[in-house]
């Protein structure tokens, strides 16, 4: 089978805003966060088993809980989908833990589409790509 294995790329927060046509409602100071990998959930307790760094989580729950658990996973941004805009303690919790928040009108699977086709990669994507190639 062929292999899968993608190069490393890195985005700022800004080029992916500008990819999704997002508002960016909150920037940490350190606007130079690179993102590599991508995850989408709206189960908290899906996002707690993600283990890589430089992570951009897509999802469409909109609640103080995943400003919360992004925060214990060091997570560097959150993206909103499907419209919703950050409610003012999701942002204050943004701010108080430097996480980036953006939002989108997308859904997640175009979100998560447009960000794998821009070259990011899947959260679990390198141990995927391991059992394949061992297969």
């Amino acid at each position: 089978m062929k292999n899968r294995i993608r190069n490393v790329i890195f985005m700022k927060i800004r080029e992916i805003a500008e990819l999704l046509n997002a508002k960016i409602y909150h920037l940490p100071p350190d606007i130079y966060i690179d993102i590599e990998h991508v995850g989408t959930s709206d189960l908290m307790s899906d996002v707690l088993a993600y283990l890589s760094d430089n992570i951009i989580l897509i999802t469409g729950l909109l609640s103080p809980q995943v400003i919360r658990t992004v925060s214990l996973m060091d997570i560097s941004a959150v993206i909103f989908t499907r419209g919703k805009i950050p409610t003012p303690d999701i942002l204050e919790a943004a701010e108080h833990n430097d996480i980036a928040i953006l939002a989108t009108e997308m859904t997640n699977y175009s979100t998560s589409g447009i960000l794998y086709s821009a070259g990011l990669s899947s959260v679990g994507l390198k141990s995927f790509n391991e059992d394949e190639n061992a297969a």
